[in-house]
């Protein structure tokens, strides 16, 4: 009689090959590498399909939202695989993860493969043998409200996005997108870069100086102190101030200028200081719950300066390799097995001492958690330490570990406890302080003791600002001398310090992740993708850590809030959010949802409109006004086709000229671009530019400019004569064909104010012939690019090593530089690998990682294969990157896409019943 077999389905290669090692010979475990299919592109439909009710979403609204849904090209060798290994089953175990998407994932397995066997899911939070063994011992059916909330969202997301990035395509820009959570997070850091535009800095001073008990046992000892308080007023600070400059409170502050906050150093000269007062209170801190997905990217931006893209792949990679528990999670409880664990550590390595008496428990704040129901800890029900891993962990996947596993164990250790002193201390200003004299002065500081350390002895949990003396809150210790009321105190460095309040903080990464979680808008899980959409279509770039929106995101923002705005607002975003989890835990239906999203209700009223009617009724929408941001004074940006750039409309011109333009530099932030910073690019870089003089040799003008990508010299070329009654194509062709004029960037020691007719002349004099290479017969020519100056030989450059080589470089020394062996920017010579994986068993080859124009990829000499998105150089494992070249080799070499239309089976939908 043959062993019954059970096939068991998950996502992941590397997941399969981790479970196939804890299951035995009765098992087949197989991957369906993510997600088998998708609602097409309507382009992709099949012809019978495209004039019909799913032509234009590949959904029909008007029967239920149904969907179609069609095998992705790329995975339907895949499903053949899968079911020629079901064929051979007995039973089928869907081990796909726990969150909707898995089951989402589950569901599209059934619908396809159609089993004919008993079906089982199999969930588990974590890669470890025991995880397995209990996954098996309690399987479930299919979650069907799961499904149903993550059908809606697909449904939503295609809805949404095809209805209104038309809009942005015909008003903005060609290629631009909206959805419902990147609109939302744009318009979010487009916002706060408003507040700072609008921000207006106030200017205040204070005093601070040194002070020491002049007796008793701490005697000499000094500490920092800031005059808080002048007679029976309270001394401004930044907090004080609103974001116009102006102060909040008018009664009871006084504001300090830099005369007066002189005045008082000087009258403090021969002044005695005493203790005031002086309040001990105890101090204590709790330790940070346990990582979830929201927390963990803010924390891993916060210390690890890991984007959220980044933290996620590493944090998928050691999830799959079995050492930390799923990684798509919104609660921040842990399992009784892994409190138990984490409090054993600690006591292991810190002392029982540090171990409270009862375990902590934590609880998810978010209603609607529907992710994994356990925290992201590390794998097992004993966890292995930093070191422990250390060998077989490096780079960015051990740092994120060890970060991980200090929080989790942290979680479980006691508070810390300390005490915090406030102290007050004074003097009465003399006569230097001129109409101050005679004023009370009142210094004041703050410190902290911890006696015992407790968690902060394990972990630290980071902060996005921290205030500068909020050494309590921060876990510094700061000790303040002993002294008690009245003591005399000796005060030196006494100084007069300026300080200018500062415009709200841009969003992080890990900031912005914060503020999407606490409005409720979109999943943690989604997060990494939806920072990276909105980076990769151009909304926002990056500053450092901070995120700066472009004057596109501006643009498209505008129009969103003018004609879309309850799309993205974040109460209603919030409330569609709400609805899914509904969905989701089966107290609410899709198709009745769906349909008052897109249909509205049916009141026929404006407040009553769904998503299509919104769309209909949209009216003219004028594409100058949503490209338009005024600065001021008449002055405004406006995001063109090429790029933005700034005009003035209040100068004089001529009846039908434009006004005065510029281009905007891209490293000009929105809040940089005051007034004055507009006109000064519009002085330098205006349509016409600086006229630096005539070429002797064209009598063409030669002018200087500011452009998008830095200064540069041009000529002026003669306006062309053609012929009236040309047709619009054949205009645009003979403009085609005239020549272009001579354009160069100036060199880095060259600006615009300095740049003379010589300099601009010979810069258009580039590129140079060197002269020609003896043996080849080729030209040489120096030439200057985006990268810098350089020799071009045929297709061969080689770097200069100054601007200035290239107009005295000689062809002797030219060839030297080529009979060098090749090094920099473009260089052929073979780079360092990035890792070294061991000989390949087909071709017996050493198989390497290499950085490549397109990423990372793996290479045994032969072929090549991009490392996936889920995979990254530092955790790649030899036998992966084996499977990479193995299936590479499998699909032989790239076929040429056939633009014929291929011959389809006849569509059906292929929805639950």
């Amino acid at each position: 009689m043959p062993h019954p077999r059970k096939l068991v389905i998950v996502e992941s290669p590397t997941k399969a090959r981790k479970i196939q090692g804890y299951l035995g010979d009765d098992f087949e475990v197989e991957a369906s590498v993510g997600h088998i299919r998708d609602l097409p592109q309507p382009s992709e439909l099949p012809a019978e399909m495209k004039k019909g009710p799913y032509g234009k979403f590949a959904v029909d609204v008007e029967n239920g939202f149904e969907p179609y849904y069609e095998v992705y090209a790329d995975k339907k060798q895949k499903v053949r695989e899968l079911k020629r290994a079901l064929k051979e089953a007995d039973e089928l175990y869907l081990a796909t993860d726990e969150d909707r998407e898995g089951e989402a994932i589950a569901w599209h397995l059934i619908q396809e493969l159609k089993p004919k066997v008993p079906v089982k899911r199999m969930v588990f939070h974590e890669i470890t043998r025991e995880a397995i063994q209990r996954a098996l011992e309690n399987t479930r059916d299919l979650d069907e409200h799961l499904v149903d909330a993550q059908e809606t969202r697909r449904i939503l997301d295609r809805l949404y996005g095809y209805e209104v990035s038309p809009v942005l395509w015909r008003k903005v820009r060609q290629g631009l997108s909206a959805g419902r959570v990147q609109s939302v997070a744009t318009r979010l850091v487009v916002e706060r870069e408003r507040e700072r535009m609008a921000f207006v800095a106030a200017d205040y001073w204070d005093v601070s100086g040194s002070f020491a008990p002049e007796s008793g046992e701490d005697a000499g000892q000094a500490f920092r102190a800031r005059l808080t308080g002048l007679g029976a007023d309270r001394v401004a600070a930044g907090r004080d101030f609103d974001d116009k400059g102006r102060l909040k409170v008018r009664t009871g502050v006084v504001h300090l200028d830099e005369a007066a906050a002189n005045a008082v150093v000087a009258g403090l000269a021969d002044a005695s200081f005493t203790v005031r007062s002086l309040e001990t209170k105890p101090y204590s801190r709790k330790p940070a719950a346990p990582f979830t997905t929201s927390t963990l990217q803010q924390e891993a931006g916060r210390k690890l300066r890991m984007s959220s893209r980044q933290t996620m792949r590493t944090a998928q990679a050691l999830y799959e390799n079995g050492y930390i528990t799923y990684m798509r999670t919104d609660s921040p409880a842990l399992s009784a097995e892994a409190t138990e664990a984490a409090r054993r550590q600690a006591a292991e390595l810190y002392g029982p001492e540090y171990v409270p008496g009862a375990p902590r428990l934590y609880a998810s704040k978010n209603k609607g958690a529907q992710e994994a129901h356990e925290a992201i800890r590390p794998a097992g029900d004993a966890f292995r330490t930093p070191a422990q891993v250390a060998r077989e962990l490096s780079g960015d996947q051990f740092r994120l570990y060890e970060l991980i596993w200090k929080r989790t164990v942290a979680s479980q250790m006691a508070d810390a406890k300390g005490s915090t002193a406030s102290v007050r201390l004074g003097a009465t200003l003399g006569a230097g302080a001129g109409d101050l004299a005679g004023t009370d002065a009142v210094f004041s500081a703050s410190g902290t003791v911890i006696t015992f350390r407790g968690f902060l002895a394990a972990y630290e949990e980071g902060r996005d600002v921290e205030a500068p003396d909020d050494a309590a809150a921060s876990g510094r210790e700061t000790r303040l001398p002993r002294m008690a009321e009245g003591d005399a105190l000796a005060g030196t460095d006494l100084a007069a310090e300026g300080h200018s309040t500062a415009p709200p903080a841009r969003y992080t990464e890990a900031s912005l992740v914060k503020a999407l979680e606490e409005l409720g808008i979109g999943r943690p899980s989604t997060y990494a993708a939806t920072i990276s959409t909105i980076q990769d279509r151009g909304y926002v770039r990056t500053r450092g850590q901070a995120l700066v929106p472009t004057w596109l995101a501006f643009a498209v923002v505008k129009l969103l809030e003018e004609h879309f705005d309850w799309l993205v607002d974040y109460d209603f975003t919030a409330e569609m959010e709400a609805d899914l989890d509904q969905i989701a835990a089966g107290d609410r239906e899709r198709v009745a949802w769906l349909s008052r999203f897109y249909f509205g209700d049916g009141s026929g009223q404006t407040e009553g409109w769904g998503l299509r009617d919104l769309v209909e009724n949209l009216g003219e929408i004028d594409p100058v006004s949503v490209n338009s941001i005024e600065i001021g004074e008449g002055i405004r940006v406006r995001v063109g086709r090429y790029g933005p750039y700034v005009e003035d409309l209040g100068a004089e011109v001529g009846e039908g000229q434009n006004p005065p333009r510029a281009s905007i530099p891209d490293d000009i932030a929105p809040d940089e671009l005051t007034v004055a910073v507009a006109r000064e690019l519009l002085a330098a870089g205006a349509d016409d530019g600086r006229v630096l003089g005539t070429d002797p040799e064209t009598g063409h003008q030669i002018v200087a400019k500011a452009g998008r990508y830095g200064p540069y010299v041009t000529e002026v070329l003669p306006e062309p004569e053609l012929d009236p009654n040309l047709s619009a194509t054949a205009r645009k062709k003979a403009l085609a064909a005239l020549p272009k004029p001579r354009t160069a960037s100036l060199f880095k020691s060259m600006t615009l104010e300095s740049v003379t007719l010589d300099d601009a002349l010979r810069l258009l004099s580039l590129p140079r012939v060197v002269g020609t290479d003896p043996e080849s017969g080729e030209e040489i020519t120096a030439q200057n690019g985006r990268y810098g100056p350089y020799l071009k030989k045929g297709t061969d450059s080689r770097t200069l090593a100054s601007e200035e080589q290239l107009f005295t470089v000689t062809l002797d020394e030219a060839l030297k530089i080529y009979a060098e062996p090749k090094r920099g920017r473009g260089a052929r010579a073979a780079t360092p690998p990035l890792r070294e994986l061991g000989d390949d068993p087909t071709t017996g080859k050493p198989i390497v990682i290499k950085e490549g124009r397109f990423g990372a990829y793996v290479t045994d000499g032969e072929t090549n294969r991009t490392l996936p998105r889920d995979v990254t150089p530092d955790s790649i494992t030899p036998e992966r990157a084996i499977e990479l070249l193995a299936e590479k080799r499998a699909q032989g070499p790239a076929k040429k896409r056939r633009t014929t239309t291929t011959t389809r089976k006849k569509a059906t939908t292929t929805k639950k019943s």
